[in-house]
């Protein structure tokens, strides 16, 4: 199971009931945090999700309403004691911020390890995440990050193969132990849970095959009204109809509206616009949360 939890939804500036661009990820025990920008503290205790438990910090880009929350929260992490490592991952010109952000939280307890995205997938806790380029005035990735599924356990397989039943959990859960190995007893993979996020971005290739049949996709939609079309090319964002058509486009499971334009108090137009094409699209709001679990079969 994947908790998802939208803790800021606003672009440029806050608001008294919008914080700035941040998203948690909660599963097995950690906690994927992706953007930091000002408001992401309060809105991780007001939310109830807890900092001590971030493993990873994914920044879609360094403008200062995705970034500028993380010097505090690593003078936080400090003051509750943690001793273990803090991934902080981002797109191209890494160097140029970590050094700043580190003076500013001060000497810490704890090792911070500071990466660039790259295109690979990589792991983090028992999600595999795979960045994304997305297309904004400088250098921006969104990220998909699936928790994947082994396949059914197979009793008959298990017990053909000698396998004894004191083992069979540890390799239902992946684990090869005593010569024996999870290929011997599972069944293929089934369908995991994928959720996407990208922002601050125009619709692109790119999120449209990441978030092909995903989960959730949370995504860009800075413009309630098409009128601004030619502002949100300007500026590298994307209209709540073209949000919309995205998602359609891709069949998403769930779309989830954020990173909205500080000059947009009233959700709901922006709403209607991307539900022409995505009906079921939802107005993200700070404090937005979500369990997803994986299907069940018969």
């Amino acid at each position: 199971m994947i908790t998802v939890t939208l803790l800021g939804t606003g672009g440029t500036q806050p608001l008294p009931d919008r914080a700035l661009a941040s998203l948690a990820l909660s599963v097995g025990g950690g906690t994927v945090l992706l953007d930091c920008g000002e408001g992401t503290q309060t809105a991780l205790r007001r939310w109830g999700v807890s900092a001590y438990r971030i493993t990873h910090v994914l920044l879609t880009h360094y403008h200062g309403d995705h970034i500028l929350g993380l010097p505090g929260l690593l003078q936080t992490l400090s003051s509750l004691g943690r001793t273990a490592p803090l991934t902080v991952v981002g797109p191209a010109g890494m160097d140029a911020v970590a050094g700043p952000m580190a003076a500013l939280a001060g000497p810490l307890p704890f090792a911070v390890h500071w990466r660039e995205a790259g295109t690979e997938p990589f792991g983090a806790g028992p999600l595999t995440v795979t960045p994304l380029p997305l297309e904004h005035r400088v250098p921006c990735c969104g990220y998909a990050l699936h928790l994947p599924r082994a396949g059914r356990f197979d009793t008959a397989r298990a017990l053909a193969a000698g396998v004894p039943v004191s083992l069979w959990g540890r390799l239902q859960a992946g684990e090869a132990v005593d010569g024996f190995t999870p290929d011997q007893v599972l069944g293929p993979p089934r369908r995991g849970l994928t959720v996407v996020y990208a922002t601050d971005t125009r619709p692109c290739a790119a999120v449209e095959e990441a978030a092909r049949g995903a989960d959730l996709l949370c995504m860009d939609a800075t413009y309630p009204d098409d009128a601004d079309l030619d502002k949100a090319k300007l500026y590298g964002h994307a209209t709540c109809r073209e949000t919309g058509a995205l998602a359609a486009r891709a069949g998403v499971r769930r779309l989830w509206l954020t990173h909205y334009s500080a000059a947009v108090t009233d959700l709901e137009p922006g709403l209607a616009a991307a539900r022409r094409a995505y009906p079921d699209a939802v107005a993200g709001t700070d404090g937005l949360r979500l369990e997803l679990d994986f299907d069940k079969e018969e």
